[in-house]
């Protein structure tokens, strides 16, 4: 009996270390899995990305950098590709359908992984459904890919200039060109070097205190003078500041815009000039014939271009009208001399 109850006993102490070693296991997985938790602890979600590049299964899954889960299963949905993956029920109200999924990297050897953006806003995703996508990053052969063109475009760039094609291309091989920069920064550094010696207006402005002051007094007048304008002096003051006067060259140009209107219709006389063609000919005809008619007075033609041109017949209307005035006054004089009736009966 006492043997017997010696191999039980072992056997209990070989049972209690088997469970010991197990929790000591398991403990070790949890703590390697960080804050995965448990299956129990952890529900599945789905994304769909068009490229997972790198991306495996065991891929670590990231609620704002910090691991929450890993990838199950990767499969083809189409042309695209289903990821499936684990997170843990704590992170379940921070995964909704406002958060995003993108395919993030570990490091820059191209390991994958899931990264969601959290968001609390959203209505939470249920378990298998799906966590939208964004854009995906760029990976490294985007990148490399880039830069590739990039180094073509560099590479294009430097035979045109060799072909002396564009400005820069003209000037490494255009010898002419060159000359020509050449003389310009030779002109602009005499054009320096004069202003630096006070020649010109500029050099003079730098150089003479005079002119110094007299720019300054310049300036000082034209804050005078904006000052003046702001506190409403002055006519333009007035139509900055008077409300009255803004109101009344407001109507002054209404009504003129009313004229103007008036005019393009046609109203009135000089709307009648500017948009009837017949009085305008029959204007532009009265006015050929004036002119034809001061051209024959000028040329002394007919009676009233004698009496311009002609000095002689001048003079001598001149003096018939003096002879006149003289007999009238004879007259005045001594009527009878001029009147003498004589009335004579059978």
């Amino acid at each position: 009996m006492p043997r017997t109850r010696s191999l039980a006993w072992s056997e209990l102490k070989i049972g209690v270390l088997t469970i010991a070693a197990i929790v000591i296991a398991a403990v070790l997985v949890f703590s390697l899995t960080g804050n995965r938790g448990f299956f129990w602890q952890r529900y599945i979600l789905k994304t769909r990305f068009p490229n997972v590049a790198g991306l495996a299964t065991g891929s670590p899954v990231r609620v704002a950098g910090k691991e929450v889960g890993s990838v199950r299963s990767v499969e083809f949905a189409g042309e695209q590709i289903d990821v499936t993956f684990d997170v843990n029920k704590t992170v379940r109200d921070k995964i909704t359908d406002q958060s995003r999924a993108t395919l993030g990297s570990v490091s820059l050897l191209g390991e994958g992984a899931v990264d969601i953006t959290p968001s609390t806003q959203g209505t939470p995703i249920p378990e298998y459904g799906y966590v939208p996508a964004s854009r995906p990053a760029p990976q490294l052969s985007d990148l490399t890919s880039t830069a590739g063109q990039g180094l073509d475009e560099l590479n294009a760039l430097l035979h045109d200039m060799r072909q002396g094609r564009g400005t820069v291309g003209k000037l490494v091989t255009d010898d002419q060109l060159y000359a020509e920069l050449r003389r310009f920064v030779a002109s602009a550094n005499d054009v320096t070097r004069g202003i630096q010696q006070g020649r010109g207006t500029i050099g003079h402005l730098l150089r003479d205190p005079k002119a110094a002051q007299a720019l300054e007094g310049s300036l000082a007048n034209l804050e005078t003078l904006t000052r003046q304008i702001n506190s409403g002096q002055g006519s333009i003051g007035r139509l900055v500041k008077d409300e009255a006067f803004s109101r009344a060259l407001t109507s002054a140009t209404t009504n003129l815009e009313t004229l103007t209107t008036k005019l393009n219709r046609g109203e009135g006389t000089a709307g009648k000039l500017l948009t009837d063609t017949a009085l305008y000919n029959r204007l532009n005809t009265l006015t050929g014939r004036l002119d034809e008619l001061l051209n024959r007075l000028n040329q002394g033609q007919g009676t009233a271009g004698q009496l311009l041109n002609n000095r002689e017949l001048y003079e001598n209307m001149n003096k018939t009208v003096a002879d006149v005035r003289a007999l009238i006054a004879d007259i005045r004089k001594d009527p009878k001399k001029f009147l003498n009736v004589k009335v004579s009966i059978f």
